[in-house]
């Protein structure tokens, strides 16, 4: 009887004293920062102390993620920070940059490492600031060590596969090579692409081949003026069986303004570029205007609007183009993306493009046969073509979403 009592005492303590452990753990976690972003497993995890919820008006702070490729051919990552309620007024914007070669656990613990230092002024507000502890773990150098390369990096790459069945057969191989210098002032691209594939059908004892051969070298060079102007121009060769290019070159100059300062460009952009300049094709068969090389003049205006708010993020382009010998000679293009918050949980995704074509002069005289048209050995006569996708996403029920559980895969 005295064991039985002391095993139910001993109980009755241990119950009292986790309930204790977790009632405290719990009033920490009601307390805690709400925070609304798209917040990866990892994020979640390795942060722990704040409320990810589900609803951005539910918050007291919204995260919005961007990135932008760099001239090394990394990535710079933007966190805007933006408080709510309590918290209004409060804004912050943090940037971290990894080099091209940067694992995903290198990208993932700088992301973590940007997101609690932006975090810590609004957690500090919070009953939990007491328990934070910050560190400072890198010693560091007074000098900066110079780059040899001079921000210039170069990139190489090869793939190719093949694929096969009884009765089909497709073969595929590409390559490229670049050299890219980006600086605040300069904007430097230079490239060279080759590409080759070929499919193969076996039907009823007949085989049919369809092949396409490509080639091309690119270069863009801009000089920054200042925060809204930019100048310079592009220079390309190309050749392409698809396209009837036995080479196709244009120079390019032109001027961009944009009417926010490139400074802004993670957030939002509204580019306005004009280019003019001269276009030598020589083609491999006669044109449908009977052409085997001609000189041509062109010029193009094109605007592309970009913003990223916490309602969602939406990319508009719009370009027009044409020759001056002859202005019926044009394109008119539009693509557009849209990823809107319409309600809690409701999510609207839309994005599509049209275009309107009068300027194919590089057409193959003569029908296409049937062969042809099937297995796309060339490009065909148009007046138009365009896509559409529309996505809708809807979410309910807890707006707390804190643990990790990776058992049996996410």
């Amino acid at each position: 009887m005295k064991h039985s009592l002391l095993v139910t005492l001993f109980l009755l303590y241990s119950i009292a004293s986790f309930s204790q452990v977790l009632f405290k753990s719990d009033s920490l976690r009601k307390d805690a920062l709400k925070v609304y972003m798209d917040a990866s497993d990892y994020i979640r995890k390795e942060i722990p102390f704040v409320n990810y919820v589900r609803d951005i008006r539910e918050a007291d702070v919204y995260i919005i993620s961007t990135y932008e490729k760099t001239g090394s051919g990394g990535y710079e990552y933007s966190y805007f920070i933006v408080g709510q309620g309590r918290f209004s007024g409060m804004a912050d914007t943090l940037r971290f940059i990894t080099p091209p070669d940067e694992t995903t656990d290198g990208q993932r613990v700088k992301s973590v490492n940007t997101l609690k230092m932006g975090l810590m002024r609004y957690v500090a507000k919070t009953p939990l600031g007491m328990f934070m502890k910050i560190s400072f773990s890198q010693p560091l150098s007074e000098t900066v060590t110079t780059d040899k390369w001079n921000s210039w990096v170069f990139r190489g790459s090869m793939s190719g596969y093949i694929d096969a069945q009884k009765s089909y057969k497709s073969s595929y191989l590409s390559g490229n090579i670049s050299a890219n210098r980006v600086t605040k002032d300069w904007k430097i691209n230079v490239r060279a692409v080759y590409s080759y594939s070929e499919d193969k059908y076996d039907l009823s004892g007949s085989t049919y081949t369809s092949y396409n051969d490509s080639k091309s070298f690119n270069t863009l060079i801009v000089k920054s003026i200042n925060d809204h102007w930019s100048y310079g121009g592009s220079l390309s060769l190309a050749a392409s069986s698809y396209n009837n290019y036995r080479l196709s070159s244009s120079l390019m100059p032109g001027i961009e303004y944009d009417i926010f300062p490139y400074s802004q460009s993670t957030r939002h952009q509204f580019r306005i570029l004009y280019k003019a300049g001269y276009n030598f094709n020589s083609y491999m068969d006669t044109t449908v205007y009977d052409k085997i090389k001609e000189d041509l003049w062109r010029h193009s205006l094109s605007a592309a609007f970009q913003s990223v708010q916490k309602w969602g993020s939406v990319n508009l382009s719009l370009s027009y183009s044409n020759y001056l010998h002859d202005w019926s000679k044009n394109n008119l293009s539009m693509n557009s993306s849209l990823d809107l918050r319409l309600a809690k949980g409701l999510t609207l995704s839309l994005e599509g493009g049209a275009s309107v074509i009068h300027d194919q002069l590089s057409l193959i005289k003569g029908v296409a046969s049937t062969e042809e048209v099937l297995l796309r050995r060339r490009q065909l006569e148009t007046q138009y073509e365009y896509f559409f996708m529309v996505g809708i996403t809807y979410t309910f029920g807890s707006i707390y979403n804190n643990v990790v559980n990776p058992r049996f895969g996410n």
